[in-house]
């Protein structure tokens, strides 16, 4: 179907089917991993990720394009997860900057938007990778660039980008060698396709299935969400965070949040400031977020005087969509319950940091803060409370088939009274994502992110820290810690392959050592001993081993009377770590 310009509507329904169309095949996605192991997540972790953005989508889009590209950046950013996602996340968030100028955009402009997304995205990856998504995006961008200046169609432009996608996916294996020897395109770039896909899909048969709202009205509640459950959740904060808190200390109880719908109401002010809005409700307030357009303001506020709040905004126009609850009774609920969690989960859904202008969430006085704050990924219930009595004040549940979000990070963050934070993600996919909750919040909160890789580097690190040293002088021991550190991993693979002359069958155990395969039986107990053997060199002296849901008792003793006997010189520790899909995970250190 021709199409000159695409607007907030169409572009609205571009996205929903991209969502969808990714939604159907990340399991194929995931099956892409090059790795053969049970947790290749590429798939979930963008559709999580764009799952994020199209609910919020739903609930906000209008018939600016430039508007609804905001809108998806917030919710992708926000629910950003894995490195797949965050990169994702990056290539809307740059073309959301191009278009706010924007209600439609023609060829040249929907083009030289996808540029700019291609531009912001290898600007937030330290050392990009080509052979990745970011080439699958460039390579189609750029095309579409050049092929905007021949044509005003947008769905013709559009089978351009896909078949330019396409063909930089197929080319993914010969720019990254491990995809060629494993037989395999790149995933990210494969779900990257599948957006393209749904986009494509919409222009060409002309169904969007999506309303937006008319002039005048509120946006309309969300529909149903692509996802219904959040695939992690944070699963531990020390009891120093709400246990410790008594509940009259709670000071602005009412927990408000609203929309101020600008057209509608009996004695609109003409006029709306801002600044003056946010500063009426700190008299009796905080945590105060104001986000306004021409038609809708956003509100959030914790409030002694929700009365006087709603007075205000009735100035304003008429209130619609209102949440109010009492924190004080949501703190003795949870004191009862034994629970531990935060009571606002919802604060930053909203907030993209280029255009945001809110107040943060109170902190205490300086001198009411702890100097240091940790928190750390884990996966398993014995690693957690490995990191908690380390010190750690947070531990997100993750890993690599539960990658906590960018809001996973800023909540944790939000719920941490220290002048300075640090972050171990523990995973390489994580990493991304932690960065991009601490820019988030820069200006805000004094953050570290110290580039954990692993389990056993995250120890490492939290191991490292010394309660009196300075910023910079943790920082440069952590950062020392995990260099020190090798890493290894047992689990089964999924598929057979052939990685490095290394004939891998699927089902077998697998031994993983810094992110590389180098041992595969059909013996869990001789898969380990090999995977050790290629760990352990002259020097070493401490072997940690993290036994997993699923490690045999008898496999554990035998192992560790062998490393006694083959490594006399070698101190051995055995701790249970609970970690599902992986039988163990080593640590091996000088």
């Amino acid at each position: 179907m021709s199409k000159r310009s695409i607007n907030g509507a169409d572009f609205t329904a571009m996205v929903l089917a991209g969502a969808e169309k990714l939604q159907q095949h990340a399991e194929h996605v995931n099956s892409l991993n090059v790795f053969p192991v049970p947790d290749g997540d590429t798939g979930t972790n963008m559709n999580l990720t764009m799952t994020a953005g199209a609910n919020e989508l739903k609930k906000n889009n209008t018939a600016s394009v430039g508007q609804c590209a905001g809108v998806l950046s917030k919710g992708l950013l926000m629910g950003a997860r894995g490195n797949s996602g965050v990169i994702l996340s990056q290539l809307f968030r740059g073309l959301g900057r191009y278009a706010a100028q924007y209600d439609e955009l023609n060829t040249q402009q929907f083009a030289a938007a996808l540029q700019t997304g291609v531009d912001t995205a290898y600007k937030a990856v330290v050392k990009p990778v080509e052979g990745t998504i970011l080439t699958v995006a460039k390579e189609a961008a750029r095309h579409a660039v050049y092929y905007a200046r021949r044509t005003t169609d947008i769905t013709e432009l559009m089978t351009e980008v896909l078949s330019k996608a396409k063909e930089a996916l197929a080319n993914t294996p010969e720019l990254l060698p491990v995809l060629k020897q494993v037989g395999v395109v790149d995933s990210g770039g494969q779900g990257l396709v599948y957006i393209y896909e749904g986009f494509h899909q919409h222009l060409t048969s002309g169904s969007s299935g999506v309303q937006t709202p008319a002039q005048g009205q509120a946006p309309a509640a969300a529909a149903a969400p692509v996802l219904t459950k959040q695939e992690n959740v944070l699963s531990s904060v020390q009891s120093s965070a709400q246990s410790q808190l008594s509940t009259e200390d709670i000071e602005f109880l009412y927990d408000m949040e609203f929309f101020i719908n600008r057209q509608l109401g009996t004695s609109v002010k003409a006029d709306f400031d801002e600044e003056d809005f946010r500063k009426a409700l700190s008299v009796n307030g905080d945590s105060i977020i104001v986000i306004s357009d021409d038609e809708t303001i956003k509100v959030h506020v914790h409030s002694k005087t929700p009365g006087e709040v709603m007075s205000l905004a009735l100035q304003y126009g008429e209130i619609t969509q209102i949440h109010i609850l009492n924190m004080r009774e949501q703190h003795r609920d949870l004191l009862t319950a034994g629970m531990d969690i935060a009571p606002m989960p919802e604060l930053f859904a909203d907030m993209p940091k280029e255009q945001s202008t809110v107040q943060a969430p109170a902190v205490p006085p300086a001198d009411d803060m702890a100097p240091y704050g940790f928190i750390a990924v884990s996966s398993g219930e014995g690693i957690s409370d490995i990191f908690k009595s380390l010190g750690v004040d947070a531990v997100l549940a993750g890993g690599q088939t539960m990658n906590p979000s960018t809001e996973d990070f800023v909540n944790a963050i939000q719920l941490i009274s220290a002048k300075h934070v640090y972050i171990l993600p523990n995973n390489s996919n994580i990493v991304l994502a932690a960065q991009q909750a601490k820019e988030l919040l820069e200006g805000e909160r004094d953050i570290t992110v110290i580039p954990s890789k692993s389990i056993p580097q995250g120890i490492a690190a939290a191991f490292a820290f010394q309660e009196e040293d300075a910023v910079d002088t943790n920082t440069e021991n952590m950062l020392e810690a995990i260099s020190q550190v090798k890493s290894g991993q047992v689990t089964n693979a999924v598929r057979d392959t052939v990685i490095e002359d290394l004939e891998i069958k699927s089902g077998q155990f697998i031994g993983i050592s810094n992110s590389k395969i180098v041992a595969a039986s059909d013996e869990l107990l001789a898969a380990s001993k090999a995977l050790l053997t290629t760990m352990l060199e002259n020097g070493d002296e401490i072997v940690t081993v993290l036994t997993g849901s699923d490690a045999e008792a008898d496999v554990t003793d035998s192992l560790g009377s062998w490393l006694e006997e083959t490594y006399p010189q070698v101190e051995v520790e055995v701790h249970e770590g609970g970690q599902p899909l992986y039988y163990y995970l080593f640590s091996v250190e000088p």
